[in-house]
């Protein structure tokens, strides 16, 4: 996936917002009560954005020819009979994302090289013309249905870079070209649920620089699969966090300047958004589980570590980022033993910093409260139901909520997230802990957006109490979670 050379969801227990038992109030809706909710603060996520969102952490599977060249980066002068998995099981990718607590798998259809995996139409240039599954194989269809039968979702990343189509560098018949591969992706294999673009732009064949139609790419995704998310350098749903890391940083706003981007121009927004962004773009955070993009065998000691990875989730998912986490299947066609371990040690390692919210349920206060309505309170921030939230008045931008957790109570993490359907609104914040006698800082940051977490010193306290120093717009807290790691 190294193409930025050219051009720039866990399980029940890890998410604290899941919803308790009882009717539930629709996503965005009023609160019953005769105080009006707070106005949104543009912009706010779509619902296939926040349907995004809430995967939190999403696979990336890099296969294709370069599986078997041992390379990065393939020419498209590869010979298609290369491509020859001996025992490709695509359920065993889907059961190890699966095992691993990752939500959707996202499959490398074409990379660079221009090799298909599936048998387009429009190219012999694809596993139509390898031996694997004497020629009659495809695997978006084993890997979409493979997804769609172990529960997680499914989504496709289509290489705009070609570097075998002879009509590359002819701008408007190849991007024709490139139209009708992305319509055969979109309408053959159910529901997409994201798809994936990059800026990566070389000469073609006739020594000219192919110029993307991107405006005609998203908007056929948009007609054929309207509830798919669309990623790209600078969205148009998400966007790159700005490195390969799979970390963002503090603050990191949701919101984003896209006419003042470009397809291909790094910028520090892609990182920290834009505070006053008139786009909502969210950042996605891109990483391998090993040093390369795709299959090496001389890698298969080089699977990040366990707290590598850990820390990773605690830089991305818990900076507001969503997770994207390549796992590249081998020459088998399956992923290998080590990546499967390793994924299965991430969940349990994160469940297990997570067993038990213990703040859900406790009594909360809070200096001020939206029309003094119960249906706003500080109560809203610690029950455990996402569609609630404790809210202060118009113009009140600072203002404190405290959690009694009834008992002085060991913890080390800090969850809070944001009610993001009404917009991003934290600009600076606080978490302090009573000692009995004074209240103690113990961790501070810039932006919440839709989760935070804050790993902190094991303290032992009776009281936590979150202080919004600072706001767009009066405060929406739907989530205030206290737990103390079993790993520490």
């Amino acid at each position: 996936m190294t193409f930025r050379r050219l051009a720039p969801a866990f399980s029940a227990a890890v998410l604290v917002v899941a919803a308790c038992g009882g009717a539930q109030p629709q996503p965005g809706a009023a609160p019953a009560t005769a105080v009006p909710p707070p106005a949104p603060v543009l912009p706010v996520p779509t619902e296939r954005q926040m349907r995004w969102q809430e995967r939190e952490l999403i696979g990336f599977a890099h296969f294709g020819v370069n599986t078997f060249t041992d390379r990065e980066w393939g020419e498209g002068k590869e010979d298609p009979k290369i491509f020859n998995p001996s025992a490709l099981d695509a359920r065993q990718w889907a059961r190890a994302c699966k095992d691993g607590g990752l939500r959707m798998i996202i499959l490398t259809a074409k990379h660079h090289d221009g090799f298909c995996l599936w048998p387009s139409a429009y190219t012999d240039h694809s596993v139509k013309s390898s031996p694997w599954r004497d020629g009659k194989g495809d695997v978006v269809r084993e890997v979409a249905e493979a997804c769609r039968a172990e529960g997680l979702d499914f989504g496709t990343y289509l290489s705009p870079w070609d570097r075998h189509e002879p009509a590359y560098g002819d701008s408007p018949k190849y991007n024709e070209h490139y139209l009708k591969q992305l319509t055969e992706l979109m309408t053959k294999y159910g529901t997409i649920s994201e798809v994936w673009f990059d800026g990566a732009c070389g000469e073609g064949p006739n020594g000219k620089k192919q110029v993307y139609d991107f405006d005609a790419f998203w908007g056929t995704v948009r007609t054929l699969q309207p509830g798919a998310c669309m990623f790209s350098d600078v969205g148009p749903d998400v966007r790159w966090v700005g490195n390969e890391n799979g970390t963002a940083k503090d603050p990191n706003w949701s919101t984003l300047h896209k006419a003042k981007m470009g397809l291909g121009k790094p910028n520090k927004s892609q990182t920290t958004g834009d505070l006053d962004g008139a786009d909502w773009i969210p950042a996605e955070a891109d990483v391998s589980i090993r040093p390369g993009w795709f299959y090496h065998a001389k890698e298969d000691d080089k699977v990040k570590s366990l707290q590598k990875l850990v820390d990773i989730y605690y830089n991305s998912v818990g900076q507001n980022s969503v997770l994207l986490l390549n796992i590249p299947p081998d020459r088998r066609g399956l992923f290998h033993e080590n990546d499967v371990k390793r994924l299965r040690e991430l969940r349990e390692a994160i469940a297990a910093d997570f067993p038990k919210d213990l703040a859900k349920g406790k009594a909360a206060t809070a200096d001020n409260v939206r029309g003094g309505a119960a249906a706003y309170g500080a109560a809203r921030a610690v029950d455990g139901d996402a569609a609630t939230y404790w809210a202060t008045d118009d113009g009140v931008l600072a203002a404190a909520l405290e959690v009694d957790l009834g008992a002085p109570t060991a913890f080390n993490r800090v969850v809070i997230q944001e009610h993001i359907r009404l917009g991003q609104r934290v600009k600076a914040f606080a978490v302090e802990a009573w000692d009995g006698q004074a209240w103690k800082e113990i961790g501070r940051g810039k932006t919440i957006g839709y989760k935070r977490i804050l790993r902190i010193p094991d303290v032992t306290a009776q009281k936590e109490r979150l202080n919004n120093e600072d706001a767009r717009g009066c405060p929406t807290i739907s989530n205030v979670g206290v737990y103390c790691s079993e790993r520490n």
